[in-house]
């Protein structure tokens, strides 16, 4: 995690300065302006958030410079290959974007289907009082 805050955290002064140039030189046009101070924002935002998730986590072997790659074995995370909730995700996504050409109307089916498939999704490995 050093690693990546490190980059992300010395980025976004570089985007800071690059929002206050493009600001002072276009006469500060709105949709540039705003879209380089909001990435800059972001990119530290994701800097502050790597910064207090390393401090609460141990080293990771891709931290220490003698690290070998046999370190990093094992598992990294829960992952269902089985799941069908991610291509429900991306029919809804796909639904909400074609309705912005055919009509707005479908965009609302869109969203709607993409939040019970998102619910689906996170309570997939739910074992509590609503497990299916």
């Amino acid at each position: 995690m050093k690693v990546e805050f490190k980059f992300f955290l010395l980025v976004t002064p570089f985007f800071a300065v690059v929002a206050l140039i493009y600001g002072l030189w276009s006469g500060w046009e709105p949709v540039g302006s705003v879209g380089l101070i909001l990435t800059s924002a972001l990119v530290g935002m994701i800097g502050g958030y790597l910064w207090l998730t390393a401090k609460r986590i141990d080293p990771r072997p891709e931290d220490d410079p003698d690290g070998l790659v046999e370190q990093g074995a094992g598992d990294q995370g829960v992952y269902a290959p089985w799941s069908w909730w991610p291509l429900a995700i991306g029919s809804a996504a796909a639904v909400t974007f074609l309705g912005l050409a055919v009509g707005w109307w479908l965009v609302y089916v869109g969203v709607a289907i993409g939040a019970v498939a998102l619910v689906g999704w996170v309570f997939e490995f739910s074992r509590g009082q609503h497990a299916h």
